[in-house]
């Protein structure tokens, strides 16, 4: 099993899709609202996808419960670290940590195949990533220590999920009936957080985000599915680093869009990341 380059081009694909839709996230409406809105989005695009797909194997719904409960987690803790600090501090923190976690434990629990090459890929393109976070901004601005408990949350959530879904998606027999699923049913519990802690005169306000929530959602659910069947061919760890390239994406619209700074420390940071891309590739 190796990430063979039309999976690895998929993968990076699926990165640019995650990073468009996590900017989505910071237009002018609550993050808590922004997120729910675009989870419920990706669960009534999902519904009809499940009727074509067909439910996965009994063997699989566990996997499906156990990661909508992380999903949840996650949007919760990315919702709370977006409401305190830029994009540009809290993406890479939360996305530069998960893969390192999972490649821990994917050498410890799953066993798939990897080289030393690339497992030090993920180790140079993970500490490209957190560098961006925690030494690219220019000045003093650092993130609160609340927004980087946080995204470490988010990361932690980011981590376990995508190990469940690895695992998951093998045991369904079929990684599209088990995406379908997953996304089917995640959106739900995040609605009723959302209404039972808002209200329905709270939620109101994302009405007027509809389209670019949809946008959101399809962009989620899309980069999300390649990434489910990309861990069915290749190694979950080796998949989920590669996704993390999505870093480089959301700094180029941070920069572009949200007119967060460049700095040097930054351009550093990518030659790191695309070194680690190189050694997984080769390694």
């Amino acid at each position: 099993m190796e990430l063979q380059l039309p999976v690895f081009l998929a993968v990076l694909a699926a990165a640019a899709l995650h990073a468009g839709w996590n900017a989505l996230v910071k237009i002018k409406l609550d993050p808590f609202l922004a997120m729910t809105l675009i989870a419920v989005s990706c669960g009534i695009i999902a519904l009809p996808a499940l009727a074509i797909t067909g439910l996965p194997n009994e063997e699989a719904w566990v996997w499906v419960a156990l990661s909508t409960a992380l999903h949840l987690a996650y949007y919760l803790f990315l919702a709370e670290a977006y409401r305190r600090a830029d994009m540009s501090q809290v993406y890479p923190i939360a996305r530069g940590a998960a893969p390192l976690a999972t490649t821990a434990i994917s050498l410890a629990f799953i066993h798939d195949p990897m080289t030393w090459g690339n497992v030090a890929g993920i180790a140079v393109l993970g500490l490209g990533v957190l560098l961006i976070s925690l030494k690219g901004q220019r000045g003093s601005l650092v993130p609160s220590r609340t927004a980087v408990i946080y995204a470490l949350l988010t990361a932690v959530t980011i981590s376990l999920y995508t190990i469940v879904d690895g695992i998951g998606a093998r045991a369904a027999g079929s990684p599209n009936s088990y995406a379908a699923a997953l996304f089917a049913l995640d959106a739900y519990p995040m609605l009723v957080i959302c209404l039972w802690r808002k209200g329905w005169a709270g939620v109101r306000p994302a009405l007027k985000f509809l389209v670019p929530g949809f946008a959101g959602g399809a962009m989620s659910l899309a980069a999300y599915w390649i990434v489910i069947w990309a861990m069915t061919v290749a190694p979950i760890a080796l998949v989920a680093a590669t996704r993390e390239t999505s870093v480089l994406f959301g700094g180029l619209i941070a920069m572009v869009f949200l007119k967060e700074p460049l700095t040097p420390v930054r351009g550093f940071s990518a030659l790191l990341i695309l070194g680690g891309l190189v050694l997984m590739r080769l390694g």
